[in-house]
């Protein structure tokens, strides 16, 4: 990794917690603080903003793991790992539900641990990319069709001139090229009184 990656360290146990820690910084990680429980990493994504959370799925208190997970995950889309010694089926799907980008059981291997992070980050990453390319393209989509600006337009004919090849257009076929509006041809009353007025006269 080019920078230093951030984690916050969620874990109830002191001595595991200890652990965890050393590992990471040995990894090259940046544990920027551990909590105990999930009131607490709730409070410690907002005021630490890590890169990465490891979320325990026993915690002290009343909210567990999972649940402060989707706690945060309403809030933010920090990526979260859960780490547990339960291998139970159950608690399985319900950590699932919160999409996490990671699930340890324990006891791991620290490479396990190292390649659970690294694979987290990168998929976090192209998760952003793809959602900052999405919205890109959702506003070149929204501004295509859109008229903006101002508009060269002939004080006799009216034709409008083309910026992108300097030609002079019917104002018709110009908004018709530049927007998402379609025209029926018609005649207003004023027109049809002056272009036609025998026969105007006649329905009046």
């Amino acid at each position: 990794m080019t920078r230093k990656i951030n984690i916050l360290v969620v874990e109830d146990n002191v001595n595991v917690s200890i652990v965890l820690t050393a590992r990471l910084e040995s990894l090259g990680y940046r544990v920027c603080a551990t909590v105990e429980t999930g009131e607490d990493a709730i409070r410690a994504v907002d005021q630490h903003h890590p890169d990465l959370v490891t979320m325990d799925i026993l915690l002290k208190g009343k909210m567990n793991g999972i649940d402060a997970a989707t706690k945060i995950a309403q809030k933010t889309d920090i990526p979260i790992i859960f780490m547990t010694c339960l291998s139970d089926q159950t608690i399985f799907e319900e950590a699932i539900k919160t999409s996490p980008y990671g699930y340890i059981i324990k006891p791991y291997d620290i490479n396990e641990l190292r390649s659970a992070i690294e694979i987290a980050v990168v998929k976090h990453e192209a998760t952003q990319s793809q959602k900052m390319l999405i919205s890109r393209l959702q506003k070149a989509l929204d501004e295509v069709k859109t008229l903006s600006g101002l508009l060269p337009i002939c004080a006799s004919c009216k034709r409008i001139r083309n910026e992108e090849d300097g030609s002079w257009q019917p104002i018709e076929d110009y908004i018709a090229n530049h927007s998402d509006a379609d025209f029926s041809h018609g005649i207003c009353p004023e027109c049809a009184n002056r272009l036609y007025p025998e026969l105007y006269q006649k329905k009046r």
